[in-house]
């Protein structure tokens, strides 16, 4: 069982991703930010102060052309830029998944159990009263103590079942 933290971006990820997106067609700074981030599931979501920089020295080295003006500007590959992407498919085969966290099933069953107390929280506040507002601060400082506890007393065999 585990949580797998996605791993940093290294250098030359976002130049693999600019190369990787425009490969599949012309896109503006901001769509690939956005797309980069969804992409990876929100694990990575490169700033403007790298993605805009990558696009500069895509441009330079002639991989990459900036088309239109102003806010029509949009990027595309080179036909050198297309034989790049051709000649060097591991560098650029969605670098955004190596930034995805590996996450076992029970582990998100429990953030599932998390957003759904969330969802009630919400519903609560909406509409609750404030006797029921009191209620549901008392269970959530006992389920907060209640999961600090489980780490405090470490791994011990679960009884409940047997």
């Amino acid at each position: 069982m585990g949580f797998g933290r996605p791993r940093k971006a290294r250098r030359g990820d976002v130049r693999a991703a600019i190369l990787a997106l425009l490969a599949e067609g012309p896109r503006n700074g901001y769509q690939l930010i956005q797309e980069i981030a969804e992409r990876s599931q929100g694990a990575w979501r490169p700033s403007p102060g790298a993605v805009y920089p990558a696009l500069q020295q895509l441009t330079e080295d002639g991989l990459i052309k900036q088309v239109g003006e102003g806010r029509r500007t949009v990027f595309e590959l080179t036909d050198a830029g297309t034989a790049y992407v051709a000649e060097n498919p591991s560098e650029v085969d969605n670098p955004w998944e190596a930034m995805i966290p590996q996450i076992d099933e029970e582990v998100r069953d429990l953030y599932d159990l998390a957003s759904q107390s969330y969802a009630a929280i919400g519903q609560l506040v909406a509409s609750g009263s404030e006797a029921q507002l009191a209620r549901a601060k008392r269970i959530l400082e006992d389920s907060r103590r209640g999961l600090y506890r489980i780490l405090a007393d470490g791994d011990i065999e679960d009884t409940t079942n047997g």
